[in-house]
């Protein structure tokens, strides 16, 4: 293993689609890891998801040979990061296990949301930042004005900047001899206790987890007893190494080296991200800092399509869970689905994903019910019972309506850079979203940065996707959840010829609830086949009906059989029939399609 003084541990760090995978790509290619018979793109993003979105879920490590104008080696340690901001922990944990950051910037889109926030995260973690300005052959590239932004909104220098094409290979090479001069070499003592971060881990279904850690004091060895100090547990290690793509085994990791070990862990959740790895016999006084539980914001349902399918979604979300320590669930049921799975979720992109490995990676056919966020439910209290505050994320746990005294819901503090040309139409996006705007700064003549306060569960239906549209994709969107405040909240029961289905109830905002409504009946109308009898489709808030739909009867024709005649024996046909379908819609029960739960949850536009 290298000295310290020749270790260099950086990530590259940038808006979502700037190009962070491409450069990782020829910074692989360029050490001669992957020949190029072998090479693919993204080849740090193991998952097809990754690969068809063109984003980073998982943050990878690769240690990258290189040797110097100067003839010295050089051991280079990349951590590749998520760009997505329901991923921001982990970006804070991959950070945190460098000492630099290249800050990657898009020639022809500019400095974005995503950029300023993670140069902010880098800054608290007081990294060596290089601004690199990426995709220099396109021909809308703006280098100049680009070099402008990095100056102005940056607060960096712009003659630092780097110039490079990802894609054509365009000055890598002065990059890697900017991360060997610019960036500052690990500090830490080989001999003293052991400190070591976890920034990442993933599942090895032949050897258990395989923890990717950062060295900051220490040296770990090979059958070396270690403590994981979040949860006290203690494991032996049976193999240690460093990451070049493939895992290559080494006799030891010690100060400032990244590398992996392999305990006996059994599971991902016994491994939190962000918490420090000592020595079990001699262990350090106090962990990093920076560590916390990571907590969803978005919960959902998920039902199998066809409900004797439980056994197999379950064993598919148990085998997913070791892959992914965020996600959490626990056993639900509904009298329209059935049996099935209350999850918490990072964010929207997070829930998104889930679904997609459900369906490929395990080939599960499931049905998600409509997104909702964490309210606070205060309870009044009476003799019998004392008031309270219940967490309340399922529309099935809502108390009744005469038991609440109030409501609060999670906000965020949502930052949207857009170019000036878009800028009404957003604002009236984000008022229609209840969105009170803080701070509004122009960036330049043709960009503005707007700050908003917002509730979280109004970003959860249809915000990204008409931001998107309504920009071309040129706004940039990012966000932090703040705080708790106090909201009008009601529960929306939908109600099939008066039967309550519960998997479709939502919680929503008061003022919000009649369009909710409206939406959902129309949606369903266009998905529930037509019956023999009228269906009703209404939705109400306790028992005020806000809002309804018809689906009308398929009608058989009972004349066609009478041609002539008195018409008394067309009326007495008729008369029969009213009967009949009387008869039929008091023991006629609907049919659910799985489209119509998918039609529900879709945006206004589509």
């Amino acid at each position: 293993m290298a000295k310290p003084e020749y270790i260099r541990n950086f990530c590259i760090i940038a808006h979502i689609d700037h190009g962070k995978s491409t450069l990782a790509d020829r910074l692989i290619q360029k050490a001669h890891l992957v020949t190029d018979r072998d090479f693919q793109d993204q080849i740090l993003d193991n998952m097809d998801i990754e690969r068809e979105r063109g984003i980073t879920i998982k943050s990878q490590a690769v240690c990258l040979p290189y040797i110097a104008k100067d003839g010295q080696e050089y051991e280079l340690n990349l951590v590749d990061t998520p760009g997505h901001v329901d991923f921001t922990y982990e970006v804070s944990r991959a950070i945190n296990s460098c000492e630099g950051a290249l800050l990657l910037v898009d020639a022809t889109q500019g400095v974005q949301a995503q950029t300023l926030s993670n140069m902010y995260l880098a800054m608290e973690h007081n990294l060596e930042i290089v601004p690199v300005i990426n995709k220099i052959d396109m021909i809308a590239a703006d280098i100049p004005a680009t070099k402008q932004q990095i100056e102005h909104d940056l607060g960096l220098s712009a003659e630092d900047a780097l110039l490079v094409s990802a894609r054509q290979g365009t000055g890598v090479d002065e990059l890697f001899e900017a991360i060997v001069e610019r960036f500052p070499a690990p500090t830490g003592d080989p001999t003293a206790i052991l400190q070591a971060l976890i920034f990442d881990c993933h599942y090895d279904p032949y050897r258990g987890v395989v923890v990717h850690l950062r060295i900051f004091d220490g040296t770990i060895k090979r059958g070396m007893k270690i403590r994981f100090m979040h949860n006290n547990s203690e494991y032996e290690v049976e193999n240690l190494g460093v990451f070049k793509l493939a895992l290559v085994e080494t006799d030891e990791l010690s100060a400032g080296n990244v590398g992996y070990i392999i305990a006996g862990v059994k599971t991902v959740s016994d491994v939190r991200v962000g918490d420090t790895v000592t020595n079990a016999e001699n262990p350090c006084e106090k962990p990093l800092p920076g560590f916390r539980e990571i907590k969803p914001v978005v919960f959902s349902s998920i039902y199998p399509v066809d409900s004797n399918d439980y056994e197999e979604l379950k064993t598919s979300l148990e085998k997913l869970k070791l892959n992914d320590a965020s996600l959490i669930y626990e056993k639900d049921s509904s009298a329209a689905l059935g049996f099935g799975f209350r999850c918490g979720f990072l964010g929207l992109l997070h829930l998104e994903v889930i679904q997609e490995r459900l369906e490929r990676e395990f080939d599960q056919s499931v049905i998600f019910t409509a997104p909702s966020v964490k309210y606070k439910v205060r309870l009044r209290g009476n003799p019998g019972h004392p008031a309270e505050e219940l967490l309340v994320d399922n529309p099935t746990e809502y108390p009744d309506e005469g038991r609440i005294e109030g409501a609060d819901e999670p906000y965020i503090r949502a930052a949207i850079i857009t170019p000036t040309t878009y800028l009404g139409n957003i604002m009236t996006l984000c008022m229609d979203k209840r969105g009170v705007q803080t701070n509004m700064t122009y960036l330049d003549e043709k960009r503005v940065e707007m700050v908003y306060d917002m509730p979280l569960s109004e970003v959860l239906f249809d915000f990204y996707d008409r931001l998107k549209s309504i920009s071309r994709g040129y706004a940039s969107f990012d966000y932090d959840v703040t705080e708790y405040k106090p909201t009008e909240l009601v529960k929306l029961d939908i109600l099939l010829n008066g039967k309550g289905v519960d998997a479709l109830s939502q919680l929503v905002f008061k003022g919000n609830a009649y369009d909710r409504a409206k939406i959902v009946c129309e949606r369903l109308r266009d998905e529930i086949t037509r019956q023999q009898f009228k269906i009703a489709i209404q939705g109400s808030i306790g028992s005020q009906i806000i809002a309804r739909e018809t689906v009308n009867a398929l009608r058989k024709d009972v004349l066609a059989k009478c041609y002539g005649g008195d018409i008394s024996r067309k009326r007495k046909l008729l008369e029969k029939q009213k009967e009949g379908k009387k008869r039929m819609k008091m023991v006629g029960d609907v049919e659910l399609p799985q489209s119509a739960f998918l039609a529900v949850l879709k945006s206004k536009d589509e």
